[in-house]
């Protein structure tokens, strides 16, 4: 399956969110409609955040993830599955919504499990970078700031889900592939994005 990639340096903003997701996830399974989602959240100040406005931020980009995902039995299991299963598949649903992660894990850590070449640093995050301004031009306009913003970004996805130890770490760490994302990504038909989870069957 092919899908559309987007890009986007606004990641810099976004983080992991994992709580936020869950929270969100669980309560787009409900079957409520996404008005009273938001109105529920903001009311009961269910993320905790200082700010309505921030709130009203943090719950689009949630839903863009989850609707990223295409797969009921994924939000589902994003909702009620354990919070390792559920950060992989939120880690897929961030890449499936940004085409920067998608192809940093794909083309990246891919690659490196594959080829079992398991060092990191962040000249291979400089690498990518560069490979990402031949195929996507505006990505030559980030400032430096912003790539250095994003590079931290990605190290700590890594670190969420168990590829790293900490964001000081040099080698990725062997990585499982759940198989319930497993099974919803063969059942989307998204086969490319199983490197990043170091499956090749």
């Amino acid at each position: 399956m092919s899908i559309t990639k987007h890009y986007s340096g606004g990641l810099t903003r976004e983080q992991f969110l994992f709580y936020e997701i869950r929270t969100v996830a669980s309560l787009h399974c409900t079957g409520i409609e996404r008005n009273e989602i938001y109105e529920q959240i903001t009311r009961d100040n269910l993320f905790q955040y200082p700010a309505e406005r921030m709130i009203r931020s943090i719950t689009n980009i949630c839903f863009k993830r989850i609707d990223a995902l295409e797969s009921d039995s994924l939000i589902s299991q994003l909702a009620g599955a354990s919070a390792a299963v559920a950060k992989q598949i939120n880690l897929y649903a961030i890449m499936r919504e940004n085409g920067v992660v998608y192809d940093f894990m794909t083309d990246m850590i891919g690659e490196k499990y594959r080829t079992q070449q398991l060092d990191f640093s962040h000249k291979d995050i400089n690498s990518f970078f560069t490979e990402l301004q031949e195929r996507y031009t505006p990505a030559s306009d980030w400032s430096e700031t912003t790539r250095a913003k994003l590079r931290q970004v990605l190290t700590k996805f890594l670190v969420e889900c168990d590829y790293l130890d900490n964001v000081r770490s040099h080698e990725l760490k062997p990585v499982f592939l759940f198989p319930e994302l497993e099974e919803g990504i063969r059942e989307i038909g998204d086969t490319q994005a199983l490197s990043a989870f170091n499956c090749f069957i």
